[in-house]
């Protein structure tokens, strides 16, 4: 996630408001012989390219742009359904207003976001329909050594995808509520932050939201976020920015 914070917001901040937080060490040992494999090449399934050069997973990918008090961000999310898309909390905290821009450049404005602190999951709502493809979820985690994909959008750029292999479970590096997490060998940037990491299959295992400074990505596993979406009650919706829109976006 890109922000351009006023003057004066200091480091540590920066590391947990940025899209993708950078962490300032590794954690625990990890196996570190894997070498990434490449992205997985368009054929039968939800992988396949569409006529127009499309695969379904990147048509579910979206830009989320974030537009705060005194910021501008951006990050990544994935639809679940034709109104309502899965990305990290930190990307749509303190908004003021939060805009979706799909595969085929449409823009679309959220209507709602909700969060939840027992990891950095958000869901965003929208009243006009994505109308793109949508995430078919694993029932079980990636295993250590897993070829992954990553579909995003780094540094609020073009759509890009990135592979890697799972390199084994961790805590949380940040700390947060959450408790395992995966750590990965695909390298992702700032703005990939939401991003859907997905299986040899075209399903998703996971949701990006971490970074270290080795360039290993972190996930909240497929198991976290399938608990997460069958609780809607663990979900709160995000306060505005502005005092003066109290809950709106």
């Amino acid at each position: 996630m890109i922000r351009s914070r006023i003057a004066g917001a200091t480091l540590a901040a920066a590391l947990t408001l940025t899209g993708c937080a950078q962490l300032p060490e590794e954690p625990g040992a990890m196996p570190d012989d894997f070498v990434p494999a490449p992205s997985v090449s368009p054929g039968d399934g939800s992988v396949a390219l569409s006529p127009d050069g499309f695969s379904a997973a990147q048509r579910m990918t979206v830009r989320v742009r974030n537009v705060g008090c005194g910021f501008i961000a951006t990050g990544t999310g994935f639809a679940l359904d034709n109104h309502t898309l899965v990305t990290n909390r930190h990307v749509v905290e303190d908004a003021k207003r939060i805009t979706l821009t799909t595969y085929d450049g449409r823009s679309i404005a959220a209507t709602a976001a909700s969060t939840t602190t027992v990891a950095d999951i958000a869901i965003v709502t929208t009243e006009e329909s994505l109308g793109t493809s949508y995430a078919f979820r694993a029932q079980e985690d990636p295993a250590e050594g897993d070829v992954i994909t990553v579909v995003g959008y780094p540094n609020g750029g073009r759509l890009t995808t990135t592979a890697g292999v799972v390199l084994g479970a961790t805590t949380d590096p940040l700390e947060a509520a959450l408790g395992t997490v995966l750590a990965t060998s695909a390298e992702v940037e700032e703005g990939s932050s939401g991003s859907p990491v997905l299986d040899e299959t075209g399903l998703v295992v996971g949701v990006i939201y971490a970074k270290n400074f080795s360039n290993q990505s972190f996930i909240v596993p497929i198991s976290t976020l399938n608990s997460l979406l069958d609780e809607a009650s663990l979900f709160v919706p995000e306060q505005s920015c502005t005092s003066s829109n109290p809950g709106g976006l």
